[in-house]
């Protein structure tokens, strides 16, 4: 079971604060009544076995190039020989832009997230870089449009969340709780990579 004991990198000292423009359950909400620190909510969500509202929190409370490392980590888990070029593509790209977040590899993101068709967590970790920052209009537009800060979040949590159910959704949970170990990691510093049991 993971448990945090510490989340070194989610700065906000208010669990309440990160959840005020996304959406939790009503068990979720509860937990906040008493104003809890991140740790605390976060352990709290998992007590209770809602997974689903500890990926929504993960994914709005970590910084968005960790979030999205996280959804490409959740993402890669789903793929498999079988897996069309695409889906490895769309992932490629969102891999890219966490290594080195520039505008190109923002947009090719975007572009391959496209291609890959957004039924899959590749195409959504896409999104997740797409989203983080920039302008989400045509290059050849000259509006800008800043994405919303909560919506690469949402990317990011639908990439863990299809990564949890698109095979073997009778392991939904055990593979909810190793993505929360691996966001765990990511949030103190580490790389997300650690070991299944």
């Amino acid at each position: 079971m993971a448990v945090a004991t510490s989340l070194k990198k989610i700065l906000i000292p208010q669990a309440q604060t990160i959840c005020k423009d996304i959406d939790v359950g009503p068990e979720a909400k509860k937990c906040l009544e008493a104003e809890p620190d991140p740790v605390t909510y976060l352990n709290a969500l998992i007590e209770q076995n809602l997974y689903v509202d500890a990926v929504r929190f993960l994914a709005r409370a970590l910084p968005k190039r960790e979030a999205t490392w996280w959804a490409c980590l959740s993402a890669r888990s789903s793929l498999n020989e079988q897996s069309p070029p695409e889906l490895l593509a769309a992932l490629t790209a969102a891999e890219a832009w966490v290594f080195s977040p520039t505008e190109p590899n923002r947009r090719k993101s975007h572009t391959a997230a496209q291609a890959a068709n957004f039924d899959n967590a590749m195409s959504w970790a896409a999104m997740a870089a797409f989203w983080s920052e920039g302008n989400m209009a045509p290059e050849d537009v000259p509006a800008v449009v800043p994405p919303p800060d909560n919506l690469s979040c949402k990317a990011v949590a639908g990439a863990v969340m299809l990564a949890a159910v698109q095979t073997q959704p009778d392991k939904a949970d055990e593979k909810y709780v190793f993505f929360i170990e691996q966001a765990i990691d990511i949030a103190n510093g580490g790389n997300g990579k650690v070991w299944q049991v």
